[in-house]
């Protein structure tokens, strides 16, 4: 028998099952990685052309502002702007506010910078340790790091990310639209 469990903080919102999965979140959250990989490489290509940037190390910080400012643009405008992602609508994960209502500019802004928790503190125990960048040992806490955050999400409220809590928000699963019946 299959008994559905409310997880504290839990709301209806009409069309979705609760959070989803932590394997579905992090899937979704994969597969944004493979479609962000397009989006800045399609945005670099004119910027380094535009800044006459020639070299990686050239202009570096200026081009991690981009980077950071096309992210925040990408997310804040979809998280606005529907709620979900391209990835998100695959793997079937929206953002929501905590009540259920769609989230706001100043919230997803927020939420794009809280978001960055999923590897600052890796990052500074990185930087503490002087792990170079290229090193296995760098590749290994990043990922450690990332996963200790993710799993800290099975004791946080409604089994929602450290982010989503400060924020506000919380991710649900979405159900696809209902598909029309054939006659």
């Amino acid at each position: 028998m299959n008994a559905r469990v409310e997880t504290p903080g839990a709301f209806e919102v009409p069309g979705s099952t609760g959070a989803p999965g932590l394997r579905r979140r992090l899937a979704a959250m994969l597969y944004e990685g493979v479609l962000l990989f397009g989006v800045l490489m399609a945005t670099s290509i004119p910027y380094a052309a535009l800044t006459d940037q020639r070299h990686a190390l050239q202009g570096r910080h200026g081009f991690q502002l981009f980077l950071f400012i096309v992210l925040g643009a990408y997310f804040i405008g979809f998280w606005t702007h529907g709620g979900q992602t391209l990835a998100m609508k695959t793997w079937q994960v929206q953002l929501r506010r905590a009540d259920g209502a769609p989230v706001r500019l100043a919230q997803a802004a927020l939420r794009y910078l809280a978001s960055w928790l999923w590897f600052l503190p890796a990052l500074g125990v990185v930087w503490l340790a002087g792990l170079t960048q290229g090193s296995a040992a760098f590749w290994s806490a990043l990922l450690a790091g990332v996963l200790i955050y993710a799993g800290l999400s099975r004791l946080l409220p409604g089994r929602q990310f450290l982010h989503d809590v400060i924020c506000g928000t919380r991710l649900v699963r979405r159900l696809p639209p209902p598909r029309p019946a054939k006659r």
